[in-house]
């Protein structure tokens, strides 16, 4: 279960895009992170700091040994939670609750971008949607997640960045949850 700080420190929209561009990108220089999500330097360093204090991020060497610039990286992989964690705290739960609402905003706002691009910018990528219906008890929704997401991280590492191939970022969510029909 995650700290409430921790889903706190990543609410803020900059602050999930930096996520995504340290683990597209690795190891990044404040400057280099302000100039890909086109934000200004302090608006960037200050939200890493935020995120340092939950332990999302953390300064990192850099590679050249220069320590005058500010680089950082993930200091984890991954974010998981249910406002479900927190029904013994009403005030976290309404956190969590309120960080679950704006991830799903994100997400849909993120697919509606795509889906306003050109088709001739995104003809030989084949976006695809997909959903089912079935049976389950707590245990086996959360052994769905579990298993989606192994599938997802061991397709994620599979790919070989360094072949030399034009990659463009992908981005895959899906939500499992109890329903009425």
């Amino acid at each position: 279960m995650e700290e409430i700080s921790v889903i706190t420190a990543v609410l803020h929209p900059l602050r999930r895009r930096i996520l995504y561009y340290l683990r597209l990108h690795g190891a990044s220089q404040v400057t280099v992170l302000a100039r890909g999500l086109d934000a200004q330097v302090g608006s960037i360093s200050h939200h890493l700091r935020m995120m340092e204090r939950a332990a999302v991020v953390e300064r990192a060497d850099a590679p050249d040994g220069d320590g005058r610039a500010s680089w950082w990286t993930l200091s984890r992989e991954k974010l998981s939670w249910s406002s479900a964690d927190f029904d013994d705290s009403p005030a976290d739960a309404l956190l969590a609750r309120e960080a679950e609402r704006q991830n799903i905003r994100g997400q849909i706002e993120r697919l509606q971008r795509y889906r306003r691009r050109p088709d001739d910018e995104i003809a030989e990528y084949q976006a695809f949607s997909t959903d089912t219906i079935g049976w389950a008890t707590p245990d086996e929704l959360r052994d769905l997640q579990a298993r989606v997401t192994r599938t997802l991280d061991e397709w994620r590492d599979a790919v070989d960045t360094g072949d030399g191939r034009h990659r463009e970022p992908v981005f895959f969510f899906a939500h499992g949850f109890p329903t009425e029909i």
